[in-house]
């Protein structure tokens, strides 16, 4: 599933490093660390009607990420919110618009790795489009298992969520070799991982299952399928999931800001077969729907 152009995001205005500017002036200096290393970390962020869904915890993470990765002097909570705030109000925008977070370890005064040539402050980049969730949860999706492996706490921590993102896209490529919508990465012990953008989960009978948060990003979306279904007396845990599971799954879907909810109909060829007729996918779909409401953060 290619994503379109959205001819309403033709004139966006983009926040960077300050100023807003046309999307065609959006432009970051070649000595940027996000240019020369991919030294940078970001959030993915959804805005609706009621305001952007887990604004706090999206921040939380990009905070952590931060602090992970040794950033000095980060812009304050509110520096940053009032960022977020200018992109939406000069886009006119209110609902249906996904905005991308960048905060960079800035300008170098020179090329090369050593965060001590960045002298010029950290880089923020507020990027809004009007854009649907990627996948339609109508027709759900079909994936394949990927050859690359999810990065493990040995290599690049996945709990940092940074914009070095070689190996998913690497994935992403055999899926689209493959003529399937997305990729699944397995962990260095060969168990389920995450998609090559998204979290998974399988269901059998009335309990949800996801793996370990070890190897995968601990998703936005994906605590809050944990909460809900706790919450709302679902079974729901984590562990280690191998792929004979995955294929033998009453129900398979993925979670994250870009997809929402998505259902996954085939894996490496095999169809998910619900042999228990039991659909907690579409309850938690519409438990998760009935949320947002709640969970979003007004910012204008």
């Amino acid at each position: 599933m290619l994503q379109k152009f959205d001819p309403r995001n033709a004139d966006l205005k983009v926040y960077v490093n300050g100023e807003i500017v046309h999307r065609d002036e959006a432009k970051v200096s070649v000595f940027d660390s996000v240019v020369q290393g991919g030294d940078a970390v970001w959030e993915g962020l959804r805005l609706y009607k009621q305001g952007i869904f887990l604004f706090d915890r999206h921040l939380s993470r990009l905070f952590d990420s931060a602090h992970a990765m040794g950033f000095q002097n980060v812009p304050s909570k509110e520096y940053i919110i009032d960022a977020v705030k200018q992109t939406v109000e000069a886009n006119n925008m209110v609902d249906g618009v996904h905005m991308r977070l960048t905060l960079t370890r800035g300008e170098k005064i020179t090329s090369g790795m050593d965060p001590r040539l960045n002298d010029k402050g950290l880089g923020l980049i507020v990027l809004a489009e009007y854009k649907a969730p990627v996948y339609d949860n109508s027709k759900g999706i079909d994936i394949i298992t990927s050859a690359i492996r999810r990065n493990s706490p040995s290599f690049l921590d996945s709990k940092i969520h940074h914009t070095n993102l070689i190996n998913n896209i690497l994935a992403k490529m055999q899926a689209n070799v493959a003529n399937v919508d997305a990729a699944l990465m397995l962990d260095n012990y060969g168990f389920l991982a995450e998609l090559n953008g998204t979290n998974i989960f399988t269901v059998r009978g009335n309990e949800i299952f996801t793996p370990f948060a070890d190897a995968c990003l601990h998703g936005i979306t994906r605590g809050m399928i944990l909460q809900l279904a706790k919450e709302n007396n679902i079974a729901i845990r984590e562990k280690n999931i191998s792929l004979t599971e995955l294929y033998t799954a009453d129900q398979v879907f993925t979670t994250g800001t870009m997809g929402e909810l998505t259902p996954v109909f085939e894996v490496d060829g095999r169809k998910i077969v619900n042999k228990s007729g039991t659909d907690v996918f579409e309850k938690m779909g519409s438990i998760f729907k009935a949320s947002i409401p709640n969970y979003c953060i007004p910012i204008i």
